[in-house]
């Protein structure tokens, strides 16, 4: 499995719709889906990660896991999302397996990146692209970041933070591999088609 096209990071304000709109983004055409809970209790994340896992091997999409390693491996996860304090790629791949997705946010900073490459990761993350609703103060990632990072690194690049259907283009031609998004898709009152205009746009050439 390969990281590309639509990558949706879930949205813990989503509440009950949470598994109904994650199984109409996947209908759309979402390739990999992120579940990211940092403040409910352990039983009620264990219960949805299991529960987004089912859906999305009913859709062959990938799951991963943002952070808890212990998580990951408790739903049987494709993988986990690292951030630069959520631990670290060795331990991730010790407890998860060689055949673990793992994922290193890079910030904007080939630096990290490198880091991680060395380290073993297989997707790297560059962003924020945009201020978003989800991170405003995020610190910002130029498209000369991405372009760099392409040149440099084989592995696949995700680009996240603030991207809409109408910056998709620019931030594909620089190199991105995949689009991570939350706001974009989870706001929107037609999850299906907002999730079909996503992936057509990063597919687009």
């Amino acid at each position: 499995m390969r990281i590309h096209g639509i990558y949706a990071i879930t949205d813990a304000s989503l509440g009950d719709e949470l598994l109904t709109k994650a199984r109409l983004a996947l209908i759309g055409g979402v390739r990999v889906l992120q579940y990211r809970d940092k403040s409910s209790d352990q039983a009620k994340r264990l219960r949805e990660a299991s529960a987004l896992a089912v859906i999305c091997r009913e859709f062959g999409a990938m799951f991963i896991v943002n952070d808890d390693i212990a998580l990951a491996q408790a739903t049987a996860a494709d993988g986990v999302h690292l951030g630069q304090s959520d631990g670290q790629v060795a331990h991730a791949r010790a407890v998860l397996g060689r055949a673990a997705i793992i994922g290193v946010t890079c910030h904007n900073d080939l630096s990290l990146a490198r880091n991680a490459v060395a380290a073993g990761a297989d997707y790297l993350a560059f962003g924020a692209m945009f201020a978003s609703p989800t991170k405003p103060q995020a610190q910002l990632c130029s498209l000369d970041i991405l372009r760099a990072a392409r040149a440099e690194f084989s592995l696949p690049l995700v680009a996240i933070g603030g991207i809409s259907v109408d910056t998709i283009a620019p931030i594909r031609n620089a190199g991105a591999d995949a689009i991570a998004v939350i706001s974009e898709l989870w706001r929107s009152d037609d999850t299906i088609t907002r999730s079909q205009r996503l992936t057509q746009e990063i597919y687009t050439q």
